[in-house]
């Protein structure tokens, strides 16, 4: 039987099915330029590259984030008694 933390599984299950349908999601929505553009089109166009790469780079953090709490999710277990917390008294 394995221990698993599961509001931290959850958590990163959550994460990475997120990082991966906007990886899907902007991977298909990538901007394609045309000959004869101006050159102010060819710097919007550009520009808009940079955009989708930023946002595939997050979306790759989101995954690995996600990746990293199920891992952590295995490895994270309660002690028992953990809850209870005994306050010492000052010593007068």
């Amino acid at each position: 039987m394995v221990l698993v933390d599961k509001r931290i599984l959850g958590g990163g299950l959550a994460l990475l099915v997120v990082g991966i349908t906007l990886t899907i999601s902007i991977s298909t929505t990538m901007p394609v330029g045309q000959a004869g553009m101006t050159e102010e089109e060819a710097i919007d166009l550009m520009i808009a590259q940079q955009e989708n790469e930023d946002y595939t780079t997050l979306s790759g953090i989101l995954i690995g984030v996600g990746f990293l709490l199920i891992l952590i999710s295995f490895g994270a277990r309660r002690k028992k008694g953990s809850a209870k917390r005994e306050e010492k008294k000052p010593a007068e």
